[in-house]
């Protein structure tokens, strides 16, 4: 298990134990060749399927990682978390497989009914509560705390995010010599796993990461050289991506990230119908997004690999007909 005391917060060596430990209950999730966005950029462009995953999303296996090596003890005490929907159903689906307690998951008032829906199939105790990820987050805390249970980051903890850096080890093994990896950001915990996995075995693959306008906390964080761990985000589809960028994360990506792009929403809208219309796929906001450079031409990729990486397909319904009806009135 990462030990952030005597060394890196995670390596290479913790991705592949995670990797160990996680596999017999996730799918390796395939990295499929775009034609459509190939012919569009100019470049052999590669799509990582975590909206495949098992949830639904990427975040299953740090919630994995992270339950699979609690002692006992520890996970006797009661778990809780916070989560925009996606962290929530790792957990639950986690304490699942592996036997743990049930676990309280706060999320925001504004959580999409479609997540909430989907943590019902579970057994775990949901409370809505919070404006936002930040406010939910902290009740989940002081919930914890009073209740002297353990708190599960979704994303500023090294087991969490040697977990998530799983994806990455499984795109590098597909495509070594990958040229730029695109990634969506919200917490960080992704970013940072999959840099330490992409870098650790072919260094000169450029890692970016991709953030909604309405909020730009990773944006700001590595160009002001610290981490914004909350942040008052704006309205936006990308539910998944709103608030704070962790602390842990900044300290592990700051090295190994070039930078972060953001996007508006309607670019995201874009992409969420163009990835229906063009690759038969269905992608939240809070993945899509990682195509949404690529879409509008903000990068020159002419001539390079380049993986995108669909971090989940848990999307509300009524947006979904509401952004493919948009798409049809273009």
């Amino acid at each position: 298990m990462p030990d952030m005391e005597h060394g890196p917060a995670v390596t290479l060596a913790d991705i592949l134990a995670a990797r160990r430990t996680i596999a017999p209950h996730i799918w390796r999730t395939p990295l499929i060749h775009s034609a459509a966005l190939s012919a569009r950029t100019g470049a052999d462009v590669y799509l990582k399927l975590e909206c495949w995953q098992r949830t639904g999303s990427f975040k299953v296996r740090g919630a994995l990682f992270k339950l699979g090596t609690l002692p006992a003890e520890a996970s006797r005490r009661g778990l809780v978390t916070a989560s925009a929907g996606n962290h929530g159903l790792g957990v639950a689906y986690a304490s699942q497989v592996l036997g743990a307690p049930r676990a309280t998951i706060f999320v925001p008032e504004t959580t999409p009914q479609a997540k909430i829906q989907h943590l019902a199939a579970y057994d775990c105790e949901v409370r809505r509560a919070g404006a936002d990820y930040d406010a939910s987050h902290a009740l989940a805390e002081a919930f914890a705390r009073e209740q002297g249970a353990l708190y599960i980051s979704a994303y500023d903890d090294p087991v969490v995010i040697a977990g998530q850096g799983t994806v990455g080890l499984e795109v590098m093994e597909e495509l070594p010599d990958a040229d730029l990896c695109l990634v969506p950001v919200g917490g960080g915990g992704l970013i940072a796993g999959t840099s330490v996995a992409a870098k650790a075995i072919h260094p000169a693959t450029r890692m970016l990461g991709v953030q909604p306008l309405a909020s730009p906390s990773a944006f700001l964080s590595f160009r002001d050289g610290h981490a914004y761990e909350t942040y008052d985000a704006g309205p936006t589809i990308c539910d998944g991506l709103a608030g704070g960028f962790g602390r842990l994360p900044f300290e592990i990506a700051a090295d190994l990230v070039e930078g972060v792009l953001v996007v508006s929403d309607a670019a995201v809208r874009r992409a969420v119908g163009w990835l229906v219309a063009h690759e038969q796929l269905l992608a939240e906001g809070s993945a899509a997004i990682a195509i949404a450079p690529l879409l509008d031409g903000e990068l020159d990729v002419a001539g390079q690999k380049v993986v995108a990486v669909l971090t989940g397909r848990n999307i509300d319904a009524n947006l979904l007909q509401d952004i493919l009806q948009e798409r049809r009135e273009r």
